[in-house]
């Protein structure tokens, strides 16, 4: 029987404790396994798993991808060499008997996770429990045979006391959605050394000593740290930076190297520390109360300094607040490198609902890609909150509270997270006015020229962004509409933004404005803060005169700060790419003209008064869901509308509808007439509220 030596790679979110092995079709056939038969994998010892093929994209590599449960079982870590071969005929298990905690097997559907699962005695399989928690299933009795497959004729029976962990406490790197290429740079400067030191040595270079995690909050960077040290096989050390502070004198320090010293004696190990800039901020901007912080990141400082050059101990750590750290630690030696956790993108949020939803019980019209479409700027912990509060609309619709017994086939469908998905608020953006527009072009009418400039010069690089590299365009970063009031400039923003599916965030130019000094330029840098996190995101700025005037003029030095600002932030908004800024005016001539050069506002649009076809197609939006009398003609009615915008025509309908609805006995029953429609139209013109009857 043929053997391959393969690498191990890590296997993705829906492969996780499946008992699923991904391989190169071209090592299958080598091995003379089908999809599906079960292959042994030798490591430090023999786990069994089911040959699956690699996608189309990961083909071509000499690599088997495992899942965390079946690396354990091979005793192999990532990047390590197995033995690949063929089990042959494998039968099915009649009776298993596991070490676990005290456990409901029905509520769990224990037989439906181990089905198809190829188990061996002395496996370790993992088991999702409700609340994030986990159970650690050790395989003590298996019948006929081992290796044998599980399926829904198993008789599955549960004894002793095995370990149950919370869910942050052993993670793998197939439970970190949306953060491959954060997992890629930390494995090289934090896993290598821990497992590879000699080879530092070799070379003569001394393995890096700590790693920064610098993000907004949600996403991730906790158990990133965590997977690390798990896959590392290193001892893990959590400390919580309030944690460290103490009212005595010098007890804050002694904590600060207890830590270092477990460390050193349980080494490898990896310290994380959380909330780095609550013990490390800058020295320079502490009063001189505040002894107690300078002496802890002095403290800091020489307890990195003195980790040596074994690479036997890394220091992890995260913060939001990167620029309130002391300089001192940002450097190399220190922290040798520092890695941003951004929020994830549209494949990335797929991903981390995988993960979350693995173990719920999901209806056929689930579908996790239009989730991931709709929660542009929202971080891990708000798609496990996604998932939580679907399951909980579920239980409500199957009746939780009236009911002393769910049914068993309950799952959780596509309205649940429709539901859930209203409640949810993106945790890095909740101060800010974040929404995602619902409704596309559908919603306007009579701008098809200005739609059309929009989709080239807005939809287009965010959809396509290959094709504008090819071409060496670099994509608009700006876009100016300019009118008269009335014209559907805020209303062709929230579309554009809609059917881009993109996050949007609608900001009126004179809430920035603070009497303080230095507020308003913060605010207005939150702004694009909170828009980089969210990308790919719209910033629509109403009224955008209003902080972007013309500088040297009367305004003040309050404008001329937000005027320098503005541009600055602008300029910086093309790398990371996926931020666009839309300003809408009637004032063009009142902003400052180093805006509306290209590189800032890109492209600047008028947006005139509608013609009769355009006036005939808005008419026709808001008469469509009226109830219209046969002697209705929107034809007629447009063209003695000359004069009128898009907000006069809005207004219009409302009118004749309220008209309608006063001279009906029954307001259900009204049917707006063509004198209805003359009456408010002159009513329009006479300057008059509303109609009286």
């Amino acid at each position: 029987m043929s053997a391959l030596p393969l690498t191990v790679a890590g296997a993705s979110a829906e492969d996780a404790n499946r008992g699923i092995a991904r391989l190169d079709p071209e090592a299958m056939a080598t091995l003379g396994c089908g999809i599906g038969d079960v292959v042994a994998i030798r490591g430090a010892r023999v786990a069994h798993a089911r040959a699956l093929p690699h996608p189309q994209a990961a083909r071509g590599a000499a690599r088997i991808a495992l899942d965390g449960a079946t690396r354990g079982n091979a005793g192999a870590a990532l990047g390590e060499s197995v033995t690949v071969s063929a089990a042959g005929a494998v039968p099915r298990a009649t009776k298993l008997r596991l070490s676990g905690p005290p456990l409901k097997t029905g509520l769990l559907a224990l037989d439906r996770v181990l089905a198809g699962v190829p188990l061996a005695l002395g496996d370790t399989l993992r088991l999702a429990l409700p609340g994030g928690q986990e159970a650690e299933l050790r395989v003590t009795a298996i019948e006929p045979a081992s290796p044998a497959i599980a399926d829904a004729s198993t008789r599955v029976s549960l004894e002793g006391a095995a370990t149950q962990t919370n869910a942050a406490g052993q993670v793998r790197y197939e439970d970190l959605g949306g953060l491959t290429r954060v997992v890629e740079k930390i494995r090289e400067v934090v896993e290598l050394p821990l497992r590879h030191r000699e080879a530092f040595a070799r070379l003569g270079i001394s393995p890096p000593r700590g790693v920064l995690l610098v993000g907004p909050p949600g996403t991730g960077k906790t158990l990133i740290a965590r997977a690390v040290a798990t896959e590392s096989r290193a001892k893990f050390i959590a400390v919580n930076g309030p944690e460290i502070m103490d009212r005595y004198y010098g007890a804050s320090e002694g904590a600060l190297r207890a830590v270092f010293e477990q460390a050193r004696k349980e080494a490898p190990a990896i310290i994380f520390i959380d909330e780095l800039d609550a013990i490390a901020p800058r020295r320079d901007g502490l009063s001189g109360e505040k002894q107690v912080e300078r002496r802890i990141v002095a403290q800091l400082l020489t307890l990195m300094d003195g980790l040596g050059s074994r690479g036997d101990v890394v220091v992890l750590a995260a913060t939001n607040m990167a620029d309130a750290l002391d300089p001192a630690l940002r450097r190399p030696g220190r922290f040798d490198r520092e890695i941003r956790v951004d929020p994830p993108d549209e494949a990335g949020r797929r991903e981390i609902l995988a993960v979350h939803s693995r173990a719920m019980p999901l209806a056929p019209d689930v579908d996790l890609g239009a989730l991931a479409a709709l929660t542009a700027g929202h971080v891990g912990a708000d798609l496990a909150a996604l998932c939580r509060e679907a399951a909980i609309c579920a239980l409500r619709r199957a009746g939780a509270l009236e009911e002393t017994e769910i049914a068993p086939g309950l799952m959780v469908g596509a309205g649940d997270f429709t539901e859930a998905l209203g409640g949810i608020v993106p945790s890095a953006l909740r101060e800010t006015h974040l929404e995602m527009p619902r409704g596309g072009w559908e919603n306007i009418a009579g701008l098809d020229a200005l739609r059309g400039e929009l989709t080239r010069a807005v939809l287009w690089p965010l959809k396509h962004p290959e094709a504008f590299a090819r071409m060496g365009l670099r994509p608009p970063r700006g876009v100016l509409l300019h009118g008269a009031p009335g014209t559907g400039k805020t209303l062709l923003a929230r579309a554009l933004a809609a059917e881009a599916g993109i996050a949007f965030i609608a900001v009126r130019g004179a809430e920035l404005l603070s009497p303080w000094q230095g507020n308003s330029e913060a605010a207005l840098r939150r702004v694009f803060d909170r828009a980089r996190q969210s990308r790919p995101c719209l910033i629509f700025f109403d009224e955008i005169d209003c902080i972007a005037g013309r500088r040297g003029g009367s305004e003040g030095a309050t404008v001329e700060r937000m005027v320098a600002t503005l541009l600055a932030e602008m300029d910086g908004i093309a790398d990371p790419p996926g931020v666009v800024v839309l300003g809408a005016t009637n004032r063009p001539e009142a902003m400052d003209p180093a805006l509306l050069r290209p590189g800032r506002f890109d492209l600047v649009l008028r947006m005139v008064p509608p013609d009769a076809g355009a006036r005939r197609a808005i008419l026709g939006l808001h008469a469509a869901r009226m109830p219209l009398a046969p002697d209705v003609a929107l034809d007629a009615l447009a063209a003695a509308t000359a004069g009128m915008v898009g907000a006069d025509l809005a207004g219009l309908c409302r009118r004749a509808a309220l008209a309608a609805m006063a001279d009906a006995a029954d307001p259900e029953q009204a049917v707006v007439t063509a004198a209805h429609f003359a009456a408010a139209l002159k009513s329009e013109q006479e300057g008059r509220a509303w109609p009286t009857s």
